[in-house]
C-alpha cells in the first residue's frame, strides 16, 4: 500500500474539525477558508480514500462509521501534536533548561557575567554552563549551543554575532622587575626577558604573542619562569613581579593608572577584533 500523501494530513485535520464541531460553517471560520471551499476539500479526500466518511444534512453533519473509526485513530496524534506546539509556545513565553558555553577567560568574566547576571534573574528556570577555556574546539562535536572567541579565531563558515568591543593587548610588568633590567624596544627584544606564558590547553602549545606595526606583523615565542592557563592568573603573577604579561588592556588599565604596573610596547599593540 502506498504512503498518504503529505497534503492529506491537512485534509485529515480539516475533517477532525469539520468532526468535532459538526459544522462545516464553524470549522471553515477555525481555518480561515469558505464553507465550500471546506465542503470540496473533504469530499476530495472521501474520494481519494474511496468511502464515505461524514453524513451530511441541511442541518448537521456527522462522522459515518468508517469516519468515526478514522477519527479516533487519528485524532490522538493531532492533539499530541497540538500539545507539542502548545509547550513550545510556553518555553518560547517562559524559557526552561540548560545552555551551554564554551568561552574565553576574558570574555566569560568581563563580557558574558555582566550580562547574565542582569537576565537570569528573570529566567529561573534556565541553567547556564559556562566551560572556560582558552584554546579552540569543536562546538558542535562538544555539544555546546554556543561558544564566545575572539574574531580572528572565528572560522568563516561559522554563524557569528559581535557581543564586545575590540579587544587590545599590553605587555606589562612592575617598575621593581624594570629595575635591573632595560625595557623592550621591539618584540623580538622580549626573547631576553622572563615572560609569563599562557598555555592553550586544547591545543598542547603556548600562545604566541602577536604584534603589529605599520602592516608589519611578528609572532614572538616568549619564554620564562611561569606558565599559567588562565589569563587572570598570568596578569597577578606580572603584579607580583614574576616576569613581564600579555594580557587584554582593560585587565591591566586599573593597575596602570595607580602605577603598579608599566606598559612597553604600546606602538606594537593594536586593536584586534573583539
Amino acid at each position: 500500500m502506498s504512503a498518504m500523501p503529505r497534503e492529506n494530513l491537512n485534509d485529515l485535520q480539516a475533517l477532525l474539525i469539520v468532526a468535532r464541531t459538526r459544522s462545516f460553517t464553524k470549522a471553515a471560520a477555525q481555518l480561515g477558508v469558505s464553507p465550500s471551499a471546506l465542503s470540496h476539500t473533504i469530499r476530495g479526500l472521501e474520494e481519494r480514500l474511496g468511502i464515505r466518511l461524514l453524513t451530511r444534512t441541511t442541518r448537521s453533519v456527522s462522522p459515518t462509521d468508517a469516519g468515526e473509526r478514522l477519527l479516533r485513530t487519528i485524532g490522538p496524534h493531532f492533539d499530541e501534536v497540538e500539545a507539542g506546539l502548545a509547550a513550545l509556545n510556553e518555553l518560547r513565553q517562559k524559557p526552561a533548561g540548560t545552555i551551554r558555553i564554551t568561552a574565553g577567560d576574558h570574555p566569560a568574566f568581563t563580557i558574558l557575567w555582566p550580562r547574565l547576571a542582569k537576565v537570569l534573574p528573570k529566567y529561573p528556570d534556565v541553567k547556564v554552563e559556562i566551560d572556560v577555556e582558552v584554546g579552540l574546539i569543536d562546538i558542535a562535536a562538544q555539544r555546546y549551543d554556543t561558544g564566545v572567541r575572539l574574531g580572528e579565531q572565528v572560522a568563516k563558515d561559522m554563524i557569528s554575532v559581535r557581543i564586545g568591543p575590540d579587544v587590545r593587548f599590553a605587555v606589562v610588568g612592575t617598575k621593581s622587575y624594570f629595575k635591573n633590567r632595560p625595557a623592550p624596544r621591539a618584540p623580538q627584544d622580549l626573547v631576553a626577558h622572563n615572560c609569563i606564558n599562557l598555555r592553550l590547553v586544547t591545543h598542547g602549545g603556548l600562545w604566541a604573542w602577536d604584534f603589529e606595526r605599520n602592516g608589519r606583523e611578528l609572532k614572538v615565542r616568549v619564554d620564562g619562569q611561569l606558565t599559567f592557563n588562565n589569563i587572570f592568573q598570568v596578569r597577578d603573577a606580572a603584579l607580583d613581579g614574576a616576569g613581564l604579561a600579555y594580557v587584554p588592556e582593560d585587565l591591566a588599565q586599573p593597575h596602570l593608572a595607580k602605577g603598579r604596573l608599566v606598559r612597553v610596547l604600546e606602538e606594537w599593540s593594536p586593536p584586534w577584533p573583539g
